[in-house]
């Protein structure tokens, strides 16, 4: 140990991948690199495809939420004649109320 300070050293990020310029002395960040900027789509063509692809599946759940919406319909009347039904068999009773239960 000859007295000299020691000299600055690069450390690169594990998890983003940044390079930083480390004083020991200090203990401090002198200085930051950002870390190159991934492209999310490498090929055009690919990224094309990708959104022809989820336009189409798109469009087939948009087919299945108006094929249930038109039977919604007719699901609803029979569920309302179902209960209509029920409602004219069943005797017609005086509902209890809470004071009559005191």
């Amino acid at each position: 140990m000859g007295g000299q300070p020691p000299e600055p050293f690069d450390v690169v990020c594990p998890c983003c991948g940044a390079k930083l310029h480390v004083d020991p002395e200090l203990r401090a960040v002198l200085s930051h690199e950002a870390p190159p900027e991934e492209r999310a789509v490498k090929d055009l063509t690919q990224a094309v495809k990708g959104l022809q692809a989820e336009a189409a599946q798109r469009q087939s759940r948009f087919e299945e939420s108006l094929k249930a919406e038109k039977g919604k319909r007719s699901l609803l009347d029979k569920k309302f004649q179902e209960a209509l039904k029920k409602a004219k068999d069943e005797p017609i009773t005086k509902p209890i109320r809470d004071i009559d239960l005191d």
